[in-house]
């Protein structure tokens, strides 16, 4: 098989259809586009949001609150979840949270929170902990360790 040779399969591809060319076509003439105006003109398009002059639905609506553009947003996972998935002596981090099922996406980072119970002495290595997640990771032997 050569370059030459290639071509594309079998009704993968479509021609293009080739408007205003004459009756024949059904694309003659106005070419799909009505009658006159703007939106018939060549090169035209009126920006999203356009309304014609009036003014726009987005400058229209009040403007509420504060969006804090530095805001960080952890994924949030509980110890009892550790204390479910985890057998005991473990090194949690991230990877090992990911395979376990309880993360999908770590976002900014995790964050461990102190909802439940730990029996479990673990290693947990996250990028955040709550005081009570500390606390009970620390009072069932376990190590909390910030990355």
């Amino acid at each position: 098989m050569k370059l030459h040779d290639l071509s594309p399969a079998p009704g993968s591809t479509k021609e293009r259809k080739r408007i205003g060319r004459g009756a024949a076509s059904g694309q003659g003439k106005t070419a799909g586009k009505g009658h006159k105006g703007q939106k018939a003109r060549a090169g035209r398009g009126m920006r999203a949001g356009f309304e014609g002059g009036q003014m726009p639905l987005q400058r229209r609506v009040p403007k509420r609150g504060f969006v804090n553009i530095f805001r960080t947003e952890m994924t949030i996972v509980n110890i009892a979840a550790l204390d479910e998935h985890f057998a005991d002596g473990a090194v949690v981090n991230i990877e090992a949270l990911i395979d376990a099922g309880l993360v999908k996406k770590t976002m900014d980072g995790v964050k461990i929170l102190g909802n439940g119970e730990l029996t479990k002495k673990l290693t947990v290595e996250a990028n955040a902990f709550s005081e009570t997640a500390k606390q009970k990771i620390e009072a069932a032997g376990g190590k909390a360790e910030v990355i």
